[in-house]
């Protein structure tokens, strides 16, 4: 699942080096005509999916979640295999909208493997799974770009189907789906989307995490349109797009190396209070640099940051395995995975705003005030809810 996990979350960001140099391909359009349209036509994937990711993990708990992976696997697959045949801005625009539709193969991935793992074990294992996920939109941009100059845009889209399917293949033949009899039990305890809906609110904590999830987005996402013009602020010369990549891509590098260990810890002192920690570290590596004189001070620390961010994927959905039961858990892990897909378009927007309004030194001040904000609450939230378990209410099955 990890390997699968790896090109699904790679094939989502693939796109974003050659973009603008594809929709370019279609006609002669005006520079601004062109960037206009690569932001549609790159953030419709994620505002669909946005909507569409409950849905994929309700359908899961109820007809298996292996038949799940295996429909959003190939539908992917087969999205990605056109966009290297389309010839029209509008046409790349409704295959991404239609990707954004099947892009419920992570999340219900997690829910997967989060359903056959033990409770003490949960951070560990989802630790594990998501250094896949986060390594593939580490490597997706440097991977399009590099088969992009090396095959041209058709054979990109082509090779990437190609590998998605095979993917999906492994997943379909390699990969058992054990019903637990925790699941079994509660299956006779059938809840309709407004109850699981009704769920999550009743659980502060658990409403709480995911905010969270939606705040740790938009905080990481909203320097990301930003980058390039910082980085040529600190130095002059070339290579700027290039480096502008590293010190965005290096956040992720420190996230990949570090979610296995949060996660672990997770396991041992509990989810929520590593959550607080990483938020707390977060905020105090991300503020620092608004006030960088060098590019190397700038990657240093987004690789600590990066750190520190890599610690909340695994603890949320390890917190969602302590707390929810099992016949929904994925539909809980689709809404969390809502959240962090609302993050991907409102931090750049918000970044935007707020550069072109200010400075773009700017946005790491308002990218830490949320941070902190997140750290607060989830601290109040603790120490006035910490005993609440969800067999309280009427909830479980």
């Amino acid at each position: 699942m990890c390997i699968a996990n790896f090109f699904v979350a790679a094939s989502a960001t693939m796109v974003l080096p050659f973009l603008s140099l594809y929709i370019e391909t279609f006609g002669n359009y005006s520079d601004a005509y062109v960037q206009r349209w690569a932001g549609f036509v790159f953030g419709i994937t994620f505002l669909v999916a946005f909507a569409v990711s409950p849905f994929w993990g309700r359908f899961g708990d109820k007809f298996g979640r292996k038949k799940i992976l295996l429909i959003t696997g190939y539908g992917i697959a087969a999205s990605i295999f056109i966009m290297g045949y389309v010839e029209t801005v509008a046409g790349l625009f409704i295959l991404r909208f239609f990707m954004g539709i099947v892009t419920g193969f992570i999340p219900v991935s997690m829910a997967l493997i989060s359903a056959q793992t033990k409770k003490e074990v949960a951070g560990k294992v989802v630790g594990t799974l998501q250094m896949g996920t986060v390594s593939g939109g580490l490597i997706g941009p440097l991977m399009g770009g590099a088969l992009a100059d090396t095959f041209g845009f058709t054979y990109t889209f082509i090779i990437t189907a190609i590998v998605i399917s095979a993917a999906t293949t492994f997943v379909a033949f390699g990969i058992k789906e054990v019903m637990a009899k925790e699941e079994s039990k509660n299956e006779k305890r059938k809840r309709s989307m407004a109850e699981v809906f009704k769920m999550v609110f009743q659980n502060p904590v658990l409403l709480m995490i995911m905010i969270i999830s939606l705040l740790i987005q938009t905080a990481n996402f909203s320097i990301q349109p930003q980058l390039a013009l910082y980085v040529n602020q600190l130095m002059e010369g070339e290579n700027i797009a290039f480096l502008a990549g590293f010190a965005f891509s290096v956040t992720g590098l420190g996230s990949l190396l570090a979610t296995r260990a949060w996660g672990t810890l997770g396991d041992k002192i509990g989810h929520e209070k590593v959550l607080l920690i990483c938020l707390i570290l977060g905020a105090l590596f991300f503020l620092p640099q608004a006030f960088v004189t060098e590019i190397w001070q700038l990657v240093v620390l987004r690789f600590l940051f990066g750190i520190q961010i890599g610690g909340t994927i695994p603890c949320v959905t390890a917190y969602i395995r302590r707390t929810v039961p099992l016949s929904v858990q994925g539909e809980v892990l689709g809404y969390n995975q809502s959240f962090r897909f609302l993050g991907n378009v409102t931090g750049p927007v918000t970044g935007g705003i707020i550069s072109s309004t200010w400075a773009i030194s700017s946005v790491f001040y308002y990218s830490t005030v949320l941070l902190v904000i997140a750290a607060i609450s989830l601290a109040v939230v603790l120490k006035k809810y910490a005993s609440l378990s969800l067999s309280k209410n009427d909830l479980s099955a």
